[in-house]
């Protein structure tokens, strides 16, 4: 599925970042998912706001991520705005869905379904398949496959809750990675990646 097109309203938030910073800071994911903000790359944009968030079930972890925005008043050409995302997921998936030569292709197709309700363009990204396998004494661990997932974009925004909604977006897309049952199911929704035995 396609990305929204990118809109010509630039969001412009160096008047009052902090505003922005405390709306990030208020946001709450789901009950799954715990979330703690750490210090944002001081070199690749003015502004930055990071987190990281991890994903359990029960007390077992089953995927984590980092999401990282960046904020150039002045815009950067390569980006095609002034908001940019860099972000990383990285789920367990079952044996037999490791095995699945298509499962970056697909795992790719989730991160656009992830972006197809709000405006974001100059996708990026790779998604990575690990297989491995213990062997002497560390033989008796079971085969472990794991899916990560690389990605950014370009955020078009005309305010601060637009800006949420991509953050929304991205802790929907580690849900899913983690094989939680979505808390809205719509249409569409493609089958989950489970995590290892």
């Amino acid at each position: 599925m396609g990305v929204t097109p990118a809109s010509s309203t630039a969001p412009h938030f160096s008047d009052d970042f902090e505003a922005l910073l405390k709306a990030l800071r208020a946001f709450r994911p789901r009950p799954e998912i715990e979330s703690e903000e750490i210090p944002a790359p001081a070199k690749l944009a003015k502004h930055g706001f990071a987190l990281t968030a991890e994903c359990f079930d029960g007390e077992l972890e089953i995927a984590n991520g980092r999401f990282v925005l960046l904020y150039e008043p002045k815009g950067q050409e390569t980006w095609g705005g002034e908001l940019r995302a860099v972000t990383f997921i990285k789920a367990d998936v079952e044996q037999e869905m490791g095995s699945d030569p298509l499962l970056p292709e697909v795992g790719w197709s989730w991160f656009e379904e992830s972006l197809s309700t709000i405006n974001a363009s100059h996708l990026s990204g790779t998604v990575t398949l690990a297989l491995s396998s213990s062997f002497g004494e560390l033989s008796d661990r079971p085969a472990q496959s794991e899916l990560e997932i690389r990605a950014s974009w370009t955020l078009h925004a005309k305010d601060v809750n637009e800006v949420l909604d991509h953050l929304e977006s991205w802790m929907d897309l580690l849900a899913h990675c983690a094989g939680l049952t979505p808390l809205s199911q719509g249409d569409g929704v493609a089958t989950m990646v489970r995590r290892s035995k």
